[in-house]
């Protein structure tokens, strides 16, 4: 990808192995691409948008497998950096009842946890329509956590609107550590997307929705995304609240489905479209991961869009 991308983000993905049933009791596991950023970026690429992930993957055949997978999706890896000395992540997922998955990470010391500073330079340098970060990659290690800092400073001085996706992750560090990171990092972005649960992250804690968005907006964030569960979404803006209602789908497997609901909003923006208009796309995109299996492997093309049509109220999307 030659061109500036729409959308630049970055962090760890990993190969994720899923089992149909207890892990404890064996069986057959297929592998797949996990990641919310990289999650991100194949949502964004199936909607026609240039989108370009970066990270660090290991030199062995599951970093490979990452990156044929990204490209296959027509992500931009440009900018991804081969580690030769640390292994891929890996995750594992159970479906240990009809309505319980549980996750195990093994990233301790992965490739993508050396993320560093150098690794963004470029990149963000040569600039970018959205910078798109997690909560989820300062909390991998220190020095990801200062390059994820030095991101969004740098892209905000540089008048590059950031989106910070809370995506709070309680197998990774306490609420506690991660709100003195994520409440001094949201005042770099101008789009913060949060669950209920995580608004107390990155605003006064004990505060209701109405007060952290006001001191959100204090700081200058423009548009605060909550993230309802099955009652749906609001959209906070210079103009008032929006809300969507859910669809009404059947939900299969909710992993990947806020990382679709950051990147439907994203990509409406993208489009020009209202703040009513992208939080109705932010809602649908939910509505497709959860209601088919795997990260990302559902998601939308643009002439799929519409398929979900008609369908108004439903299933949580977190």
């Amino acid at each position: 990808m030659t061109r500036t991308p729409d959308v630049l983000t970055f962090g760890e993905s990993m190969a994720s192995f899923r089992s149909a049933g207890p892990l404890a009791a064996g069986g057959d596991l297929s592998m797949q691409l996990a990641g919310a950023e990289s999650n991100v970026a194949i949502a964004l690429a199936r909607l026609g948008h240039r989108s370009a992930w970066v990270g660090r993957v290991a030199g062995d055949e599951l970093g490979e497998y990452v990156l044929r997978r990204l490209r296959g999706e027509g992500v931009d890896i440009d900018h991804v950096v081969r580690d030769a000395e640390r292994p891929t992540g890996l995750m594992f997922l159970e479906q240990r009842t009809a309505d319980l998955t549980r996750v195990q990470y093994h990233r301790v010391g992965s490739a993508g946890s050396a993320l560093s500073i150098d690794d963004l330079r470029d990149p963000v340098s040569k600039g970018t329509g959205i910078l798109h970060i997690t909560g989820i990659t300062p909390a991998l290690s220190e020095r990801a956590r200062q390059a994820t800092l030095w991101a969004a400073e740098t892209a905000s001085a540089a008048g590059i609107p950031v989106c910070l996706d809370v995506n709070y992750r309680a197998r990774l560090w306490s609420r506690d550590e991660a709100r003195s990171v994520l409440a001094p990092l949201a005042s770099y972005a101008s789009i913060v997307v949060a669950s209920h649960d995580e608004l107390d992250l990155v605003g006064p804690a004990g505060a209701d929705e109405a007060a952290v968005v006001a001191d959100l907006r204090r700081r200058g964030v423009e548009t605060v995304l909550v993230k309802l569960g099955s009652a749906g979404a609001h959209a906070h803006t210079r103009d008032g609240v929006q809300h969507a209602e859910a669809l009404a789908v059947t939900a299969v497997d909710t992993v990947g489905a806020g990382d679709a609901f950051a990147a439907g909003y994203l990509s409406g923006r993208l489009d020009g479209l209202g703040a009513a208009e992208c939080l109705r796309r932010a809602v649908t995109l939910g509505a497709f991961a959860v209601s088919t299996r795997g990260d990302w492997e559902g998601l939308p093309r643009r002439d799929e869009l519409s398929l979900l049509d008609g369908h108004e109220t439903g299933n949580t999307i977190r």
